[in-house]
């Protein structure tokens, strides 16, 4: 290393100090934090993620419902039958950090409305716990979860509807039954009201 440069390490950044040529004892600091991926040129923005942004933020003002969107592994279509249902119903009735309200189970992916129950517990967590108990439950290794879902905070009682609408139209819209009434795929744990 130059003697002219002096290097030390600080948590999550690298600080550089370098003397002046010619300004023999003055040094002028700059720091240089850790790679920033979004920093990088033709890198997307935000709006562009490949993997959806989480963190739910529960307020005072309103009630806290999340839409949430969970899919099958590479969207094998394992989800929507008797065995699943059930055991999904059972997890979700005593993993109670979230109170899960309607849903709606796809053959790859599951709608479901929730609100929080602990604030202290973050959706992700929640989230992660019963996929895993699901997993441990099942024991079907042919039955994974993606690693992600999607999640989407509900701002009024009209976008709330809205979804509502959009999930239980879900399989008529895949051509699986004729009335939302039929799907034997859907129900609600608990009532979650605006």
């Amino acid at each position: 290393m130059p003697s002219n440069i002096a290097r030390s390490q600080v948590v999550g950044e690298t600080a550089q100090l370098t003397v002046k040529s010619g300004e023999e004892g003055s040094v002028r600091p700059s720091k240089r934090r850790r790679h920033n991926p979004m920093m990088q040129k033709n890198t997307p923005m935000p709006n562009d993620r490949k993997y959806p942004s989480h963190g739910v933020f529960p307020t005072r003002n309103g009630p806290t419902i999340v839409f949430l969107t969970v899919c099958s592994k590479n969207r094998v279509p394992w989800i929507a039958n008797h065995s699943v249902h059930e055991k999904l119903r059972t997890i979700w009735t005593h993993a109670t950090a979230w109170l899960v309200g309607d849903y709606v189970l796809m053959p790859d992916h599951i709608h479901l409305f929730a609100t929080p129950a602990q604030e202290h517990i973050p959706l992700d967590n929640w989230v992660r716990y019963w996929k895993s108990q699901f997993t441990r439950l099942d024991q079907n290794p042919s039955h994974s979860w993606q690693r992600n879902h999607w999640d989407t905070r509900l701002r009024s009682s009209e976008e709330y509807t809205e979804k509502l609408e959009y999930v239980r139209n879900n399989p008529i819209r895949k051509g699986l039954v004729d009335n939302p009434d039929e799907w034997l795929f859907q129900g609600r744990i608990h009532n979650l009201y605006w």
